[in-house]
């Protein structure tokens, strides 16, 4: 094997790693989004919306920057 196809492969193992943690955090995700993030309807207070509203904040600056909307609109 010559040494392009060596790193062509290190590569490719880092990258799917990589992958198989975000499909592992997004499954997470998906799973807490489907229970409300674990609140009650009758015990939510603004505590929970300001979280919730971090949480879309991080969400939307990944989605800006991997579809190149928003501030890293191309």
């Amino acid at each position: 094997m010559t040494r392009r196809a060596t790193d062509n492969s290190k590569a490719l193992d880092a990258f799917l790693a990589a992958k198989f943690e975000i499909d592992a955090m997004l499954e997470r995700l998906t799973a807490l989004s489907a229970d409300h993030f674990d609140t009650h309807p009758d015990e939510i207070d603004w505590g929970d919306v300001g979280t919730l509203n971090h949480y879309r904040a991080k969400l939307r600056e990944i989605a800006d920057c991997a579809f190149g909307e928003g501030e890293h609109a191309r």
